[in-house]
């Protein structure tokens, strides 16, 4: 039997995924403005928002394969609403997700096709189920980076467009070091 060294590695709970086929992706402020309430003035372009790192094997459209994630929110506030992931729906909405918690804090809104939401703590050990017809995104509450291991399907696919569409009926926003929720 011959021993090799593992394609990846994720040392958690303070290391990223690295590795030859680990992707990343850098989101920064100016590309995420949109999802914030309201455009902040004061906030640099060049503002890093979040990082996504993912490693996949295999054919991406063969069901069985998966996908192994991290994210990593930065502790940003945008005219006081929390920093936030652009949030999506799966494609294939038989294909649903899991979530932990590693470091910071933060909420992970969970949204219905009607628009009913319910947002979950995360936090370090958290663990989280997330269905497949269920739109999801990241709220970073805390003042330290907020990181989310995340496991899916390669065949779930992300839609945007649908979030972009039907917008979370709620936002959440930080002052004096208390969170308010605005529901619409």
């Amino acid at each position: 039997m011959k021993i090799v060294e593992p394609k990846a590695t994720h040392r958690v709970p303070d290391g990223i995924i690295e590795g030859k086929d680990v992707k990343k992706t850098v989101k920064l402020y100016k590309d995420a403005k949109s999802f914030y309430a309201n455009e902040d003035v004061n906030l640099a372009d060049d503002v890093c928002m979040y990082t996504v790192y993912s490693y996949q094997v295999g054919d991406p459209n063969e069901q069985g394969n998966l996908i192994w994630g991290l994210s990593i929110l930065e502790p940003v506030l945008v005219n006081g609403e929390c920093n936030m992931t652009r949030g999506h729906f799966h494609e294939d909405e038989g294909c649903a997700e899991f979530y932990q918690g590693l470091s910071g804090e933060g909420l992970l809104m969970l949204m219905d096709g009607q628009g009913e939401i319910v947002a979950e703590k995360v936090f370090p050990g958290s663990l989280h189920y997330i269905a497949g017809n269920l739109a999801h995104r990241l709220i970073c509450t805390g003042d330290v980076p907020m990181k989310v291991v995340a496991c899916w399907p390669s065949t779930a696919g992300h839609d945007y467009a649908r979030v972009e569409k039907h917008p979370f009926t709620a936002r959440v926003f930080k002052k004096d070091n208390e969170l308010i929720i605005e529901e619409r």
